[in-house]
């Protein structure tokens, strides 16, 4: 792609009003070098970099405020507590939730998933029930409900996905009927970017009778998520997918499931009262988080999710749409590149192979040059052997990449291919 068509690309971002030079700037992590070249960071589907405020809130807890949370009859558990608390809140206000007590931290995605599969999979499904899942998800949207549906009875059947990574709505409605107890996909493919219709999904599901559970680790960065809205059962999302740190994710759940499910693991804070004659349960959330929580990193995604927060996230998204288009028109400009994952409803997610080349090999040549991209399976298997290939080269957007940062990539994918092919 020459100049001219850089440039208009560039356009295209400003005219959003974007500003995203000052947005680099709050990244300390952005402005090192790597093996001699300044940082450019495409890997944003596997974690999001953070903002100072972000670090800053981590370390100023740490600093001023490390306490144990609830019960602790001092000044420094009363403030902790308060931003403990006060993160969920944030949270549920983030993503429309009724109320806080539907806000269950977890460890991440997979934790939450994991948490709703043994808890209401292992109180509710039997034999010949069935649970759906796509053929695109991420392994931990597919492991928790084989293992349930193994001690179960029930049942895990795969939605199609076609060749341009689109999930077939179609085939999804003939599969619903009275067996089918709960639905589980991703709201955008980690692996794709493909943004799936999940409000759709959900409608044709409800009517059916099942219920459905929305993995949104790699939608949640992206645009703003209404539970509501969407009238999904259970929610979940990873915090440093979203700018915070990691150790720390969310599931959201309608509070009726939430109380009929049993915990998820027994210890403190998750008790009302114990005895050995037998034990009561904690109300909402507590009864789903035993144990010492992550306090910092519950601080530290109150934080990220203030920062997103601030943003003019419209703006945001119409740099990350940009970013996206300019580097598909780079790809297909590659000779031997193959682009995996053409949906039309795209987040920001380029996935290429290129012909001759082993994707783990680029991304070690690119290493070298400063690019940091991610390679292999992307924890997709499945859909790595319905395109038969190994893996991919994943370069991931967010809204601090620019235009110079894709023309690094490919001019380091030019160099790669000079010395692989």
């Amino acid at each position: 792609m020459g100049a001219a068509e850089t440039a208009s690309a560039a356009t295209v971002s400003n005219s959003t009003g974007f500003d995203v030079e000052r947005v680099r700037a709050e990244f300390p992590i952005l402005q090192q070098q790597v093996n001699g070249h300044p940082l450019v960071y495409l890997d944003n589907a596997a974690t999001t970099q953070k903002p100072r405020a972000v670090i800053d809130a981590i370390s100023d807890y740490y600093c001023h405020d490390n306490s144990n949370v609830h019960r602790g009859a001092h000044a420094l558990s009363d403030r902790a507590t308060a931003k403990f608390e006060g993160a969920r809140q944030k949270v549920a206000d983030f993503i429309h939730a009724e109320a806080a007590a539907q806000i269950i931290w977890t460890r991440g995605t997979t934790e939450a998933i994991n948490l709703v599969a043994a808890c209401w999979g292992g109180s509710n499904l039997q034999a010949g029930d069935r649970v759906l899942v796509s053929a695109m998800e991420h392994h931990s949207n597919i492991v928790p409900w084989q293992m349930v549906a193994e001690k179960t009875g029930a049942r895990v059947e795969v939605i199609p996905v076609d060749d341009t990574g689109t999930l077939d709505l179609k085939a999804f409605a003939m599969m619903l009927d009275n067996r089918v107890r709960l639905v589980s996909v991703n709201h955008v493919s980690n692996a794709l970017g493909t943004i799936n219709p999940i409000a759709d999904m959900i409608k044709l599901a409800h009517e059916a009778g099942a219920l459905v559970l929305i993995d949104g680790a790699q939608a949640i960065a992206h645009w703003p998520v209404d539970v509501q809205a969407l009238g999904c059962d259970f929610y979940t999302f990873s915090g440093h997918k979203l700018f915070g740190p990691t150790g720390i994710g969310v599931l959201y759940g309608r509070r009726e499931l939430l109380d009929a499910m049993p915990p998820y693991q027994g210890g403190g804070e998750m008790i009302e009262t114990v005895s050995f004659a037998g034990t009561t349960y904690n109300q909402l959330p507590y009864k789903f988080e035993a144990g010492t929580p992550d306090i910092a990193g519950a601080i530290g995604l109150g934080a990220a999710i203030d920062y997103v927060n601030a943003l003019d996230r419209n703006a945001a998204a119409a740099h990350e749409d940009a970013l996206l288009a300019y580097a598909r028109d780079k790809a297909l400009q590659v000779p031997g590149l193959r682009l995996i994952g053409t949906a039309t409803n795209k987040a920001a997610v380029l996935s290429f192979v290129l012909e001759g080349a082993h994707p783990s090999d680029i991304g070690m040549l690119m290493d070298q040059q400063g690019i940091a991209v991610r390679t292999g399976h992307h924890c997709a298997q499945p859909l790595m052997e319905q395109y038969q290939i190994p893996g991919t080269v994943r370069a991931s957007f967010s809204f601090y990449n620019t235009f110079d940062d894709i023309d690094r990539l490919f001019a380091a994918l030019d160099k790669a291919s000079g010395m692989l092919l």
